[in-house]
């Protein structure tokens, strides 16, 4: 009877211990990662669930907050869609959408200011030093300079987004200072109007893609709802882990890369022709998909290569 016991303590034991030598193998497995990336500058795109579910975001922006402790100059560029509309729709104003942006009039313009501004910036601000990092929100509209963007119907005609830009140079002197401070920058998808000054609403995946091109960062980090890019959206198991930037017109042609994932995916390779190493879809639903994807080297999402 006591070796019996004797004998299921130090099953026990064994088992504690097997997962304790687990956890320090990540960390090994973490280590040349952690030493290439010292010092570069990760681009991360917020959006999705993950933008919506406090405790995924909490999560999320805690594991940012860990790629900074260990050396690594993160920037997020976020969304906030679903924050907009219904602030929209508090304020009795219906959401429109043309070709997938968002038709932003006057009085859509000040509620889309509003609310990326005092709402969901300052909340990612806050959440950052609830974990002890530094961080500082920053309009967009100082960093962003753009364009009007046209939209296209149902018929292929041009159209009218209102308040819409297309960002076409991005100031980024403000994100160097905060950077070299040891603060997480935290930009908004606000653009303003290079000929008018006017602010204008913009597309955070392709704000976020300009300014990665331009600080020539490491990785640029797309934050969404779905695992990558999948042969097969119902089957988990057909996620492509890597592509070639060659490779994603072809699988557009297939149909494997279609609806909102195909401007994403034309905006990361857009990314690595300016000079940013690599692009990574990752989904935020699954807990520290951030740091699986950069840090083990199998990954968890699609990477996208030169």
């Amino acid at each position: 009877m006591g070796f019996s016991f004797l004998e299921h303590k130090m099953s026990d034991h064994s088992e504690s211990l097997r997962e304790h030598i687990d956890k320090a193998a990540t960390l090994i497995e973490a280590l040349p990662y952690i030493q290439g990336f010292r010092g570069k500058c990760f681009l991360i795109k917020l959006g999705g669930s993950a933008m919506e579910n406090p405790d995924l975001l909490d999560a999320l922006l805690r594991d940012v907050v860990l790629l900074e402790a260990v050396g690594i100059n993160p920037i997020i560029v976020h969304g906030g869609g679903k924050a907009i509309s219904e602030a929209m729709e508090s304020a009795g104003i219906e959401s429109k959408f043309i070709s997938g942006q968002r038709f932003t009039d006057q009085d859509s313009i000040q509620i889309v200011e509003d609310t990326l501004g005092t709402k969901v910036n300052s909340n990612l601000v806050r959440l950052v030093k609830s974990h002890g990092g530094k961080a500082a929100g920053i309009s967009g509209t100082k960093v962003f300079s753009s364009d009007r963007m046209l939209g296209i119907n149902e018929n292929g005609e041009e159209v009218d987004l209102g308040f819409v830009g297309s960002v076409k140079e991005c100031s980024v002197e403000e994100l160097q200072e905060l950077i070299i401070k040891e603060t997480i920058p935290v930009v908004s998808p606000l653009s303003k109007e290079s000929s008018s000054g006017h602010t204008l609403n913009t597309n955070a995946d392709l704000a976020a893609s300009a300014l990665a091109g331009t600080m020539h960062v490491a990785k640029l980090v797309y934050i969404s709802d779905v695992l990558g890019v999948m042969r097969d959206p119902d089957d988990d198991g057909s996620l492509i882990h890597s592509i070639c930037c060659s490779e994603v017109e072809p699988l557009a042609d297939e149909g494997v890369i279609s609806g909102g994932m195909l401007p994403k995916l034309r905006s990361a390779v857009d990314a690595i022709s300016s000079g940013v190493g690599k692009v990574h879809l990752i989904d935020g639903r699954i807990p520290h998909s951030l740091l699986l994807e950069i840090f083990t080297n199998t990954g968890v999402g699609t990477e996208i290569v030169p």
